[in-house]
């Protein structure tokens, strides 16, 4: 399958572009018990995986409205100073990227996360070099909500049909039907490809030559 009459590419990044998600898990879950609250197990803490943070936290914490302030302090502290947990890039990232690129795509980025931690990750792996433009949930309402890849696309004066939305979530499948956007998904992330059919992704990939198989 060949997906035609695209110019835009707009990738998710936790889960998508990193292997984030066991450390993502890990730091919620540490959060949880420093503040001794309720731990959440390792399903309901990836499913949430997408969603800005503070919105992540009052998903997860609903009873703890009062420790909500406190559990996003304490995820960011574990992340960035505590957990060691490995985030590498899945195999074949950076390859795929630059072949994209050369084929005269556009990419994007939409992510859940902050722009502090975004452009800190971006500037790590080398990864800016490749991508035109990005929103963070500083930037835009959090995902579903369509705002981030409506702020992209009028970035690039286009419209949703130039563009595909790349994702592991069915959070990041629902933002592309919000936008009223065409989506692919990767089950090397949060989701499996049963768990992403129910949204109707165009696409459904297993690794990034696959992906780069698409276009």
């Amino acid at each position: 399958m060949k997906i035609a009459n695209k110019r835009l590419l707009i990738f998710d990044w936790d889960g998508t572009v990193m292997d984030s998600v066991p450390k993502i898990v890990a730091t919620l879950q540490s959060a949880a018990r420093q503040l001794r609250v309720p731990e959440p197990d390792y399903h309901s803490a990836k499913n949430i995986i997408g969603l800005s943070l503070d919105t992540a936290v009052e998903t997860l914490f609903p009873d703890y409205a009062h420790s909500h302030d406190a559990l996003v302090e304490g995820y960011k502290h574990h992340y960035l100073s505590v957990d060691t947990t490995p985030t590498p890039l899945f195999e074949g990232v950076e390859e795929t990227l630059h072949a994209l690129k050369a084929k005269g795509y556009t990419l994007a980025v939409a992510t859940g996360k902050s722009r502090k931690g975004l452009d800190r990750l971006l500037a790590e792996t080398g990864l800016h070099r490749f991508f035109d433009f990005t929103r963070t949930a500083c930037d835009a309402e959090s995902k579903p909500h369509p705002q981030m890849l409506t702020q992209i696309l009028q970035h690039f004066s286009m419209d949703a049909d130039d563009a595909v939305m790349i994702g592991d979530t069915q959070i990041d499948m629902q933002l592309a039907a919000n936008a009223q956007m065409d989506a692919v998904g990767v089950t090397f992330g949060v989701h499996s490809s049963a768990e992403l059919a129910p949204y109707k992704p165009i696409a459904t990939v297993d690794s990034y030559p696959a992906l780069l198989a698409l276009f």
